[in-house]
Order: C-alpha cells, then sequence, then structure tokens
C-alpha cells in the first residue's frame, strides 16, 4: 500500500491560521476528508498520515476523531504542549488513541532557531518514548544545527525531518543546507520525508529539474530505508494539482528497484510511524 506521510486537514478561519497570508489565498477554504480522498484514489494511493497545521489540544483530538470516520487515515502526528509541565498528562491522553503516532511542533516559526534545545523542551521530547511516539522535525535549513544537537542527544527516538528541511530550490542554493543534511542523516535514528519540494520552488514555472539536485542528496545520505513520500496536501496546491505534485518525487524513484520504490513509497512510513 503506498502511504501520503504527509497531509493536513482545517476548517479555515482567518484568525487561527494567520500564517495563510495574502499569497496563499487559494488556502483560505476548509480542507477535510471528503476533499482528499478522491485525489489519494486518483493517485493510487491507499492511506495519509495527518499532521497537525495548529498548535492546539483541540485540533490534535479532532484529527483523530477524523481517523475514527475516515479509515484512509492511518496515523495522527499531533500537538502536545512539550513545554508544559502537564505534557505526560496530554502524552497519557491522547497515546491512548490507536492512530496517534507522533508529535510536532512547528520549530521553523520560533524566533529562537535553538527553541528546540530549551530544558523545557527537551524535557517533553523525553517523554515520548514512553508511549512510543515520534517526532516530526519542521524546520527551515538555518535551524538544522540545533536538530542535529537535538538528535545526538536522543540517539533512541525516532525523528523525522518534514519536507527535506526546506532548501531554497527557488534560488539553487544547496551548499549550506547539503552539509547540514548530511551530518543530520549520520543519525539512524533519523528519517526525511520527500515532501513540499514544490512549495520552495517558484510556484508557477517549477519543472522537475529544479529538484534533482536536491532528492540526489537526500537518497544518497539517508538511503530508500529511511526515507518516506508525502504531498503537504493542501499547501502543495499553492504550486500544483496533487497528482501534478506527487508525481516529482515518483518521477524520481524511478530509477530504484520494485522493493526500493515500495519502501519509500510506504513501508517506511508503516515502520517508522507503526501503521495497522
Amino acid at each position: 500500500m503506498k502511504i501520503d506521510s504527509h497531509q493536513h486537514f482545517w476548517w479555515y478561519n482567518a484568525q487561527e491560521y494567520g500564517w495563510i497570508g495574502p499569497e496563499l489565498s487559494m488556502l483560505r477554504r476548509d480542507f477535510l476528508p471528503h476533499d482528499l480522498a478522491p485525489l489519494l484514489k486518483q493517485s493510487g494511493i491507499g492511506g495519509s498520515v495527518s499532521v497537525q497545521a495548529r498548535q492546539t489540544l483541540a485540533e490534535t483530538q479532532w484529527l483523530l476523531d477524523l481517523s475514527d470516520e475516515h479509515p484512509f487515515i492511518r496515523g495522527v502526528v499531533g500537538w502536545v504542549d512539550l513545554c508544559s509541565p502537564r505534557v505526560e498528562e496530554q502524552l497519557e491522553r491522547f497515546a491512548a488513541h490507536p492512530r496517534f503516532r507522533g508529535v510536532r511542533h512547528v520549530l521553523q516559526d520560533e524566533p529562537d532557531d535553538r527553541f528546540a534545545l530549551r530544558d523545557d523542551f527537551l524535557r517533553g521530547i523525553g517523554g515520548l518514548a514512553q508511549y512510543r511516539l515520534t517526532y516530526d522535525i519542521l524546520v527551515f535549513p538555518r535551524q538544522l544545527p540545533a536538530a542535529l544537537e537535538l538528535a545526538q542527544r536522543f540517539p533512541e527516538q525516532p525523528f523525522v525531518v518534514d519536507h527535506i528541511a526546506k532548501p531554497p530550490i527557488i534560488t539553487g542554493k544547496i551548499d549550506s543546507w547539503n552539509l547540514n543534511i548530511r551530518r543530520l542523516a549520520q543519525h539512524e535514528n533519523i528519517y526525511c520525508k520527500v515532501s513540499g519540494l514544490a512549495t520552495e520552488a517558484d510556484w508557477k514555472h517549477w519543472k522537475k529539474e529544479d529538484f534533482a539536485p536536491y532528492l540526489d542528496v537526500v537518497f544518497e545520505c539517508f538511503g530508500t530505508k529511511r526515507i518516506m513520500l508525502g504531498s503537504d496536501w493542501p499547501v502543495c496546491t499553492a504550486a500544483g494539482e496533487y497528482a501534478e505534485i506527487m508525481r516529482i518525487p515518483a518521477d524520481f524513484i524511478e530509477q530504484l528497484s520494485s522493493d526500493e520504490q515500495a519502501d519509500v513509497w510506504g513501508t517506511n512510513a508503516k515502520r517508522f510511524y507503526r501503521l495497522e
């Protein structure tokens, strides 16, 4: 089964989705399971991992409720307040649900690039192992050194880098990102999501050749056992239709063996997130 390892849902309102600015006006509407289901079917994808888009406990519960109603949602990566003294209570509550598989904090938006190394945040990360939960690392390239330190502190914790750490594909710059992503990949507990590529390129004029240098690096340093594919739907619709976006990695991995393609398309996501 193919798995879309990274997608979102939301009921849109301007107050709670302030990050959706004028340039993302196409995202200023509701995106719900009945919108995604036919897109998955058309692309031959059998399930998805739904990832938080707001930093609220209410949204985490809502995503879990959606997974009860829509079986194609195989797992949920939600938000808990990792810096809270009550984080264990929050983790225990959500971990009771069979499809709660991981946690994410929007580190890319934190003013402090070393936010992930705060004592309270580290204490929260340390609590994930008890519940066999993963952690999604959402950072910009400048924050990769802190992400590396985080991974080094928790060598047994499963981490996955979202959107290959958002390199500046639109400029073609690669050197600093290349250096740090390779350092991160040296740690076997870290996976990488090939997702969100087109939104880091020229939305109107990208071509698949734009992504090849970055994909070459990711596949070389993570290998085919620690990479999973994701759409970042509906954010990806800023740069193209769902099927068009998913063809970017699909075309690239045609050079791999059938077993390697199966790993990247679904087996790795199932193993990492313990999907049923």
